[in-house]
């Protein structure tokens, strides 16, 4: 059986999600952008597409990418830290399921290339994949991209609320974006 079989088969936190278990995960050994977002909503738990929903409009919209790029498992991985969706909290979704991560990231890892560059959308990535940068804002963690680059690109997520984010920050636009999308355009030249 195959990790990608292994994982969609997964019930592990079954017990704990109100929608039943519908893993989302994509990636395949010559991926070398690898996308960790926080976990599946429900209009991608319905499609089971990663990133079928607005915040993957604007996601691919940040990134340059086009669907077609995005969805390819052999260019780009799309890996969330809790790869089912689990259910509605007051203001949001809640947090991705603490089990998948520890159980199957290091797995997907090595099946990468070891020259990627992994974006981390928001702050549950971020937290897992930059634990020395911990004591910083999610805004200065993405204000100094630069610090974590070539291997990590950290961002916020890219939900409705980001376009508010977005308006208190405009140097995102104007700074990040661009180098961004050069970063991601590279990774898959």
């Amino acid at each position: 059986m195959s990790l990608h079989d292994e994982i969609t088969a997964c019930t592990l936190c079954r017990d704990y999600l109100p929608h039943g278990v519908r893993p989302v995960v994509s990636f395949s050994p010559t991926a070398r952008l690898l996308i960790v977002g926080q976990a599946p909503g429900s209009k991608v738990h319905e499609s089971g597409i990663p990133w079928d929903d607005a915040s993957g409009d604007r996601l691919r919209e940040w990134t340059g990418l086009t669907r077609e790029q995005m969805y390819d498992p052999a260019q780009v991985a799309l890996v969330p830290m809790g790869f089912c969706y689990p259910g509605k909290a007051s203001g949001g979704d809640k947090p991705p399921r603490k089990e998948c991560a520890p159980q199957w990231h290091e797995r997907v890892l090595a099946e990468l290339p070891a020259d990627r560059l992994t974006l981390l959308v928001g702050t549950y990535a971020q937290a897992r994949y930059l634990p020395e940068a911990r004591a910083l804002s999610m805004t200065e963690r993405v204000r100094r991209f630069e610090d974590f680059l070539p291997h990590f690109f950290p961002l916020p997520h890219p939900a409705w609320r980001s376009t508010i984010w977005m308006r208190k920050h405009p140097w995102f636009e104007a700074e990040v974006l661009p180098r961004l999308r050069e970063a991601a355009a590279a990774s898959l030249a």
